[in-house]
């Protein structure tokens, strides 16, 4: 069974290619502390479908490349657009 996995597109530069980062949860396996795991998936989006911002879930396929071993399976959310703030221009 291929592994599946969701996170958050984190870039979207590279052509085919996006960054996924995935956020899980562990528990220690002495101390039995949870806390946070994130890891960067590099995956192959062959449309260039998915932008940074998205939630995606990718799957598991043979090797594309050196560092792509994953491919985007679908968008299951749409970024809602980041906010950008302007500095307004003091004049004395």
């Amino acid at each position: 069974m291929a592994k599946t996995l969701t996170g958050i597109v984190t870039s979207d530069k590279r052509d085919k290619t996006i960054a996924v980062t995935v956020t899980s949860r562990e528990t220690h396996p002495i101390y039995g502390k949870q806390y946070t795991v994130t890891r960067k998936y590099t995956s192959h989006d062959e449309n260039n479908e998915a932008k940074e911002g998205d939630r995606v879930t990718i799957v598991e396929t043979r090797p594309v490349s050196k560092t792509k071993a994953f491919a985007l399976q679908s968008i299951d959310e749409k970024s809602r657009g980041s906010v950008e703030i302007k500095d307004e221009e003091v004049e004395a």
